[in-house]
């Protein structure tokens, strides 16, 4: 009898297997930077850090769990025990050479992003990456963790949640307990999963096409179940370079803003929302981008951005809405505007969670997000002979906690993801937010992408004007209120605005020395 600690896959979640393919992985890689002051000691124990995974694997069973499959493919694959199980496969301990900047680090996590999971073991990896020294506000020895998940292995109600786990809100980190004695199930038979997949095709006839289904999906990746859903949005879309076959090999970059700075922007344009303020200086980097390099099309380009609502059930689902970024507007406000129209007007954000704020969406959307953002999408997108796409990019918010975390005492400083690409959509930003900041990090491959720092820094650039126009136009009704005598009751006069910067402001090489991280992971 199949064991009742085996759960299968969803056929959504089966979909992230047969898309695999040599140049383009269904992986998605969380990252966070610790500043190891904090941690007991000052600094951070790679056995400890062991004994305090061994401690929590009893939480979630994505940790033991590997996939197996039913012969013949006549149904979807199970969830089981992993009786060969090794933590120090899963959990790896490497460092950068001299002199750790932030340029080595984003090399290497965009290497090991690229690298397919083992899909003979559980579908995660952790990569505990030391020597981090030349990170701007943080210590020698920082260090960073890179968490790299299957999206098979990742549902809607638990992404991410082999990474809350590990962490605790307070520096001083609890003792860790021995660990629970585990005794791992034997995986059913051939004949078993057989058995089972007959009876699931009685129940379900649908499920008789499921092996035609896969072989299409080989064939033509237009025929996927998805198209349906995403050829609707079907429209002409212009071409840039980002819209076409990847690489194995994958660019990384990142940006950090302070999220009340976003505030200020979206206040150019009445009613926006953080988000729609997010879109248009993704926007803007992209114009950048694209003008430096004298490929800014004349037709306007577009995005998709997954929006999180809740089913009839009260289940919360994902749906996919195409904006238009306004790229081609010169005029940043006009840009914003646009944004917002479309957002405002949009009946799926309409029914959004957070009404599409994203400060607002509840904590399981990072899961949702991360379930299906990426490859099944990327493949979907194509179009009638998987030549033509239905977006440039795709923009897609992982929200992190708001208050800050520690892991085995180290304060956490900086969250980020990098996403996947697929051919047709090679340019996917990651939005994430933690503890009052906002971080935009672009993943690219690196054909299309061969100067991912240039693209960040039109990023930040499109962020600067942005900001720079908010502020320009919040003091002159500051200095009419001062005019007019307009003060507190106390007799306070309004303070000016204070100078534009940006958490994430770019610091120059020192010259003679090593070239400072490109984020401020402090």
């Amino acid at each position: 009898m199949i064991a009742d600690t085996m759960r299968q896959l969803s056929p959504n979640e089966a979909r992230f297997l047969d898309t695999g393919s040599a140049h383009a992985d269904s992986n998605v890689s969380l990252i966070q930077i610790y500043d190891p002051s904090t941690a007991p000691g000052g600094r951070f124990r790679f056995k400890r850090f062991l004994a305090l995974i061994e401690s929590r694997l009893h939480r979630s069973p994505i940790f033991r769990q590997r996939l197996c499959s039913v012969p013949l493919g006549i149904d979807e694959p199970y969830w089981v025990e992993d009786e060969r199980f090794d933590l120090e496969y899963h959990v790896r301990n490497i460092a950068l050479p001299k002199p750790g900047d932030w340029r080595q680090f984003c090399i290497q996590a965009s290497r090991i992003h690229a690298r397919p999971l083992d899909l003979n073991r559980p579908l995660w990896e952790i990569y505990v990456i030391e020597g981090l020294d030349s990170l701007l506000d943080l210590p020698k020895n920082s260090f960073a963790l890179l968490t790299k998940l299957h999206h098979a292995a990742i549902d809607v109600e638990h992404g991410t949640e082999i990474i809350t786990l590990l962490h605790d809100v307070t520096p001083r980190p609890p003792v860790p307990v021995p660990p629970e004695p585990w005794f791992p199930e034997s995986p059913p038979g051939p004949l078993e999963l057989v058995v089972r997949g007959v009876l699931n095709t009685a129940r379900s006839p649908l499920k008789l096409a499921r092996p035609i289904r896969d072989v299409l999906s080989r064939l033509a990746p237009a025929a996927r179940d998805l198209t349906g859903e995403i050829l609707r949005l079907q429209d002409s879309v212009a071409i840039t370079r980002f819209n076409s076959v990847v690489s194995p090999y994958r660019v990384f970059e990142t940006r950090r803003f302070l999220l009340d700075e976003f505030r200020e922007i979206r206040d150019l344009v009445k009613g926006a929302k953080v988000n729609d303020a997010v879109l248009a200086v993704c926007a803007g980097g992209l114009r950048r981008y694209l003008m430096a390099n004298d490929e800014l099309p004349d037709a306007d380009l577009s995005t998709l951005v997954p929006v999180y609502v809740r089913d009839g059930a009260g289940r919360h689902e994902v749906e996919w809405v195409k904006v238009m970024l306004g790229v081609d507007v010169a005029d940043p406000v006009k840009r914003l505007a646009k944004v917002k129209a479309q957002t405002a007007a949009s009946e799926p954000m309409s029914r959004a969670i957070g009404a599409h704020e994203l400060t607002d969406i509840a904590t399981h959307a990072p899961a949702a997000t991360l379930a299906l953002t990426g490859k099944m999408l990327g493949r979907a997108l194509l179009g009638a002979g998987g030549r033509t796409p239905v977006a440039n990019c795709a923009i897609a918010n992982v929200p992190g906690p708001s208050v800050p975390l520690y892991l085995d005492g180290a304060r956490m400083t900086y969250f980020s993801a990098i996403m996947p690409i697929d051919d047709g959509l090679g340019l996917v930003f990651a939005v994430t937010s933690y503890d009052g900041k906002l971080i935009v990090s672009p993943t690219s491959c690196r054909e299309q992408m061969p100067d991912p720092e240039v693209f960040a820094q039109c990023v930040r650039d499109s962020f600067q004007e942005y900001l720079a126009l908010a502020r320009s136009r919040r003091a002159p009704a500051a200095g009419a209120r001062k005019r007019t005598g307009a003060s507190s009751s106390a007799g306070r006069s309004v303070r000016a605005a204070p100078k534009a910067r940006t958490a994430a402001t770019l610091p120059r090489a020192a010259r003679g020395g090593p070239r400072r991280s490109r984020a401020r992971a402090g």
